[in-house]
């Protein structure tokens, strides 16, 4: 059988898909004016490479022949990678929120009317009916039994859809009076509304997440248990800000738990998507590079406040990860690792504890009391999942043996099963570079490597961002993807915002380059010229020019990752600061306002947005720092390691050729410093101890 139309896709999640009976199309003018032209609804199919269900309705159904003779005798068939079209993605899992009350997921199943209008939609369905959901080949039958019968009531229910998201959409969360200040640019106005939400930018995360605090295992909620790296951000970093030291130590604990769940791999490093229980011990286990870089800036700060030998191991262990398994030889890093290897979830990660006990030999007892094996199998009642079960000193003096001996023993049995988990068959790797993806890891591994002072960090991250400066950026135009000597498809929201906040961290590794600098500012006009809504405040997730949808989607709610709002506003705002233009300082604030009623009802849903409006009420510390080279290192380092500073640190360049003028500081062949906080500097600062004090102290004064 040839293969489809997919096979011609940079996606190895459409590629997988190639050789499927049913006649796919990527999304497309092809397959929408085929639609339009045989007058067929469109089945919409969208998932991701390392999404256990959606190979499992693949196998079920889409390699099916009987159910793919369905398909095409009745639908034009399109089949998305939500990773490189998110806009499609959130356009229809609001459209299946709106349609069946429930929350989506992948893969997502939608059909439309051949215009693109949603009528019907669920997500994962079984080959035939049971545990309450239909059978796939059924609901094909009745859905085009409905569009010959009843495609009246169908159209109209699509346009009621859309017009009930554009309704959604269009308010912003928004009322009258924060649209009219964030169009206005009018100072007075947004300080008038500032009042309204300024208790959104103090103590608000803590009291409506605290309730829901897991005090047992770590976490918010119940099972399952996401990691939610900019959500526990966001509360350290109002925990810290404003002297909360319950919601800090919460934040604390729950990374704790994390690292010694099996949510974290304990042999090679990384975290995985979620915990299916409320312990954190048998995740999902796909592994996604976008839970991995903001988990590794939040395990750096966690080490900066306490420095926990775990936290520093986290960190060790996710980085060398990121470098060796999600690294390309080109720079870029990788999207994901599968949950699945050989067909089975799980099956590289868990364990059979007779082959652990021969390969560890006399280590065996040690390591089998650190990591569960001494108890009943955690896995499907059959395999043993890694967490760590019991302390060190506790194993230590149940052997009476010394905990250095123990640890020793432990890191030695850690290595060899490491290296026997490297002869298995791996999990199918995800290996396009997604630009929103790399910039959370560039930024995560720039800021743990000024932290921990490793020099292979930095170059990993450096390299990173050359590499997509490269290949996705050219003539003020950024891409989203890039596979196999390819870069293609529209930038989005996300992937300026994030990667404006990667180039802010990488700008405080090393000295300040001026291209990097420029870049930046690059970015942020185009997030301007191109994105914003100047009528309302905040950002459209696709740009003025991208293709034409039925929905133009708005959102600063946090999802997987930090909102694109919320990222613009921080980032645009810390930027703003930092060069003194007054525009990016602008569309942050009409970002804010526009927001403003939903964050305060909602703080927890736009933590990004909450951290922003911190920092406007509150403006971190921007230091710059002159000298000679060595020295004004030497001085950022220093400062890296300090516990619980959120100043932004830049060693700027013997010359300041290419900079800014706010940027501009006299010559010294002595390091010193200057530090600002919005737009109150201190006088110059000689000494790096009397740098260390300034920062410390909660209240600055400023001098003209």
């Amino acid at each position: 059988m040839m293969a489809n139309r997919l096979a011609h896709e940079t996606s190895p999640y459409l590629r997988q898909h190639a050789d499927n009976p049913v006649d796919w199309y990527p999304w497309g003018d092809e397959a929408l004016q085929r639609a339009r032209r045989t007058d067929r609804p469109i089945l919409l199919s969208i998932g991701y490479s390392a999404c256990h269900w959606c190979h499992v309705m693949a196998h079920e159904s889409f390699e099916d022949p009987d159910v793919a003779a369905i398909v095409d005798r009745h639908f034009v068939a399109i089949k998305v990678d939500r990773e490189e079209r998110p806009d499609l993605d959130r356009i229809y899992q609001a459209a299946h929120q709106a349609i069946t009350q429930r929350g989506g997921g992948w893969p997502l199943t939608m059909f439309l009317t051949p215009d693109g209008r949603p009528f019907y939609g669920g997500t994962y369905f079984p080959r035939t009916s049971r545990h309450g959901l239909p059978g796939f080949d059924a609901l094909l039958v009745r859905v085009a039994q409905l569009w010959n019968e009843r495609r009246d009531e169908l159209v109209a229910h699509g346009d009621e859809v859309v017009r009930f998201l554009r309704s959604v959409e269009s308010a912003g969360g928004a009322d009258d009076d924060e649209r009219k200040v964030a169009a206005s640019g009018d100072d007075g106005a947004f300080a008038t509304a500032l009042d309204a939400f300024a208790p959104v930018a103090g103590g608000a995360l803590r009291a409506a997440l605290m309730p829901a605090y897991d005090r047992q295992w770590g976490g918010f909620g119940t099972a399952p248990k996401f990691p939610q790296p900019s959500l526990l951000a966001a509360l350290l970093h109002e925990a810290e800000t404003n002297g909360e030291p319950e919601a800090r130590d919460a934040v604390t604990e729950t990374l704790v738990r994390m690292a010694e769940g099996g949510l974290h791999d304990q042999l090679g490093g990384g975290f995985c998507r979620y915990s299916v229980d409320a312990q954190w011990r048998i995740p999902h286990f796909e592994k996604m590079l976008y839970d991995n870089g903001p988990l590794l800036r939040l395990y750096a700060q966690a080490w900066q406040r306490e420095h926990r030998p775990l936290f520093r191991e986290v960190c060790a262990g996710t980085a060398q990860w990121a470098i060796r398994e999600m690294q390309s030889p080109e720079g870029g890093y990788y999207s994901s690792l599968d949950a699945d290897s050989e067909g089975e979830e799980g099956r590289f990660y868990v364990w059979d504890r007779d082959v652990v006990a021969r390969a560890l030999g006399a280590d065996f007892p040690v390591f089998a009391a650190r990591y569960g094996l001494d108890a009943a199998p955690n896995f499907e009642g059959r395999a043993w999942h890694l967490h760590v079960a019991r302390p060190i000193d506790a194993i230590a003096a149940s052997l009476g043996v010394p905990e250095a001996q123990v640890a020793t023993r432990i890191e030695h049995a850690r290595e060899q099963l490491f290296a026997l988990r490297e002869t298995r068959v791996h999990p199918g790797l995800d290996d396009k570079v997604l630009t929103s993806w790399n910039a959370l890891m560039i930024e995560g591994m720039a800021f743990a490597a000024r932290v921990f002072a490793e020099a292979r960090w930095s170059a990993s991250a450096r390299g990173a961002l050359d590499f997509v400066r490269r290949v996705a950026w050219s003539d003020g135009r950024l891409l989203a993807t890039y596979k196999d000597g390819r870069a293609h498809l529209n930038a989005y929201l996300d992937d300026h915002a994030f990667l404006l906040g990667a180039l802010l961290e990488t700008m405080q590794d090393g000295v300040l380059r001026a291209d990097d600098l420029h870049f930046a500012c690059a970015i942020a006009d185009v997030l301007l010229e191109r994105f914003e809504d100047r009528d309302a405040g905040g950002f459209f997730f696709t740009s003025d020019d991208h293709e034409q949808l039925v929905l133009r989607p708005k959102s600063a709610i946090d999802a997987a990752t930090m909102s694109g709002n919320g990222a613009a506003a921080l980032y645009l705002q810390r930027l703003g600061h930092l060069v003194g233009d007054t525009r990016y300082l602008e569309a942050a604030r009409r970002t804010m306002a526009c927001f403003a009623s939903a964050a305060r009802q909602m703080p927890h849903g736009f933590a990004t947005l909450v951290t922003a409006m911190a920092e406007y009420v509150a403006p971190p510390a921007v230091v710059l720092l002159s000298g000679a080279e060595a020295d004004t290192v030497r001085w950022s380092e220093g400062l890296a390691r300090e516990p619980g500073g959120f100043a932004l640190v830049f060693a700027l360049p013997a010359s300041d050729e290419g900079l800014p003028q706010a940027l501009s500081r006299p010559a010294a062949d002595a390091p010193r410093a200057w530090v600002c906080h919005g737009t109150h500097c201190l006088a110059p600062i000689d000494s790096l101890e009397a740098l260390r004090a300034t920062l410390r102290r909660d209240g600055v004064a400023s001098v003209d």
